[in-house]
């Protein structure tokens, strides 16, 4: 099979996924949440492990405690997935509140060149988008993290099946 085929079928099945998860919002962002407890209490035991390597006893405690704190909240993630839904959603509010916030600072800081207004604009939406969130908080709490992951799918296929048939293009131009 050639490499664009692959990578068109990849996009294509990432567009699929998308729209199964755009359909099932709350059951993805449940699957977000168990695997973000997953990862971190696995990368917890890892830290564990690689604290007890370090040498001097500040270090040794700093990676051990670190790790343990990451061990339980994986676990906390695991055992609590609609609360860890919650958490993580008052996260990503958190995140596009703060970026938003940057932006519109940063924006004013180009006023005088022509990125003042996209970067205003960009900074401006995030602030509203976090806003709505904060406004809808309980409707929006258990959907928003499948809601995005869905959209990124989409996004991500979209994205790849212009890259298969960049890659299509490009060997088809070289080979001639």
């Amino acid at each position: 099979m050639k490499t664009w085929t692959k990578w068109l079928i990849v996009g294509i099945l990432s567009i699929v996924f998308g729209l199964f998860v755009l359909a099932n919002p709350v059951a993805a962002s449940l699957a977000v949440t168990t695997l973000a407890g997953i990862l971190f209490a696995v990368t917890g035991v890892f830290q564990v492990i690689a604290g007890f390597s370090e040498p001097g006893g500040f270090g040794k405690f700093a990676g051990i405690a670190l790790g343990v704190l990451l061990v339980l909240l994986g676990l906390s993630l695991l055992f609590n997935p609609f609360e860890g839904v919650i958490s993580l959603t008052l996260m990503v509010l958190i995140l596009f509140a703060a970026n938003g916030v940057m932006r519109l600072i940063a924006a004013f800081q180009m006023k005088q060149t022509a990125f003042f207004w996209p970067m205003l604009i960009s900074g401006a939406l995030s602030v509203l988008l976090a806003g709505y969130v904060f406004a809808n908080f309980a409707e929006v709490a258990p959907s928003l993290l499948g809601i995005l992951l869905g959209i990124e799918l989409l996004f991500n296929g979209a994205g790849l099946i212009v890259l298969a048939f960049f890659l299509k293009t490009v060997r088809n131009k070289i080979t001639k």
